[in-house]
């Protein structure tokens, strides 16, 4: 043998297997059929004059659509960051062993969920209408002021703080499930180091917890964009889907201003998906390993360890 080699010479009866991959044809007629219907779709959809995209083209960079949709992305930041809000506050309340927090949480999650949130925007909007004035004071002694609804509940005011407080609900839910993530042994370390119930959360549980919160709380972000769409039921017409709606109205042409909403909406979503992954990508560092290390070590722990060979000394 020559020097330097570390190879082996094969014992009596050990022979290599020569693995042979099995052909699949049901796969590659799946994916030529789907990629047949594919190209028949996009040209027909070229093709077909009722799309009218010399419409599409000219609308898709207009003025009004795109301010629409910078309305539309304020819409949902603010409403997401009330539901944040909102959501912690209510998930703290459900799992306080104080019956009335627990009990005051539990009915908010209640009907928020229980009950359409294009009626909840409906009921909103006709918030001025049932509450024209607003006392503020010590109730049944002092009235400091009175406050008129109309002036500070605006239609866009309305919309963010239903949209807001009906996500919160779900956000809640979210949040406590994350929380209860989290082993019960973090909690006694914490306590036993010596940290308040605030610190304990701040440092140790909910760090732990995003891992568990980001994935659906990404999600729910891409749902609030679309479920933007209903803020109609305020009513406030500022929002993508309304503005666009209102031009194809004027246009007589609903489906390429269709297009158009739903090409915006696709593009403000693919961002968002895109900073969903990074979120996810960092909140799950150091759980199952990143990087060469990770890989090195699961390659490490499936080859066995060579034993040196001594002569007994």
């Amino acid at each position: 043998m020559p020097r330097g080699d570390s190879r082996q010479p094969a014992a009596p009866g050990d022979e290599r297997i020569h693995a042979v991959r099995l052909p699949r044809p049901g796969r590659w007629v799946a994916a030529a059929v789907i990629i047949g219907l594919l190209a028949l779709f996009l040209y027909s959809a070229a093709t077909n004059s009722a799309y009218q995209w010399s419409t599409y083209l000219q609308y898709l960079l207009d003025r009004r659509i795109s301010q629409a949709a910078l309305i539309t992305i304020q819409l949902t930041v603010i409403a997401m960051a009330i539901a944040l809000v909102v959501g912690v506050a209510s998930a703290v309340m459900r799992l306080s062993d104080n019956p009335v927090l627990s009990g005051v949480a539990w009915l908010y999650i209640w009907i928020f969920r229980g009950t359409p949130v294009y009626v909840q925007l409906v009921f909103w909007g006709l918030l001025t209408s049932i509450y024209q004035q607003v006392d503020v004071g010590i109730p049944f002694v002092v009235q400091f002021t009175q406050l008129d609804t109309e002036s500070w509940l605006t239609p866009f005011s309305a919309a963010v703080i239903g949209l807001g407080l009906n996500q919160g609900a779900y956000t809640a839910e979210i949040i406590r499930a994350g929380v209860s993530s989290v082993d019960d042994g973090q909690r006694e370390a914490s306590v036993a180091l010596g940290m308040s119930w605030a610190q304990t959360t701040r440092r140790v549980i909910f760090p732990q917890a995003m891992r568990v919160i980001i994935p659906p709380f990404g999600n729910e972000f891409i749902g609030m964009l679309k479920t933007t769409s209903l803020v109609i039921a305020v009513p406030f017409t500022g929002d993508l889907y309304t503005q666009s709606q209102q031009i194809a109205a004027v246009l007589y042409r609903p489906i390429p201003l269709l297009l158009v909403a739903s090409t915006w909406y696709l593009a403000i979503t693919t961002l968002l998906m895109i900073g969903q992954h990074y979120l996810e990508k960092r909140f799950s560092r150091g759980v199952a390993g990143t990087g060469a290390q990770a890989r090195n070590g699961s390659t490490a722990a499936e080859e066995p360890a060579e034993l040196p060979i001594t002569d007994g000394r």
